[in-house]
């Protein structure tokens, strides 16, 4: 499972999210970087519905990001509104 998160797609993650690749602490980089697990355990979960060790990874990042959200939102609203309309995870 960890093939997807190659050393330079994180890096891609961070510095387009978090200012630059060394910066891998800032809550916006985070966010993003647990959508995209959040969207390759969605799309395993498709193909292997019987995966429950999968199925809790996924919900442990949700709750992670839900909460790492709940900050950025009591620090920085509008950091916050820009970030969710980037990533498309609100509605």
């Amino acid at each position: 499972m960890s093939l997807y998160l190659q050393k330079e797609k994180v890096e891609e993650i961070f510095k387009e999210f978090g200012g630059s690749s060394a910066n891998t602490g800032s809550a916006e980089g985070q966010v993003a970087l647990f959508t995209f697990r959040i969207q390759k355990l969605s799309e395993h979960l498709q193909a292997n519905r019987k995966d429950h060790a999968c199925r809790r990874t996924l919900l442990m990042l949700v709750g992670k990001r839900k909460r790492l959200l709940k900050y950025l939102a009591h620090k920085d609203i509008v950091k916050y509104r820009e970030l969710i309309e980037r990533l498309g995870i609100r509605k």
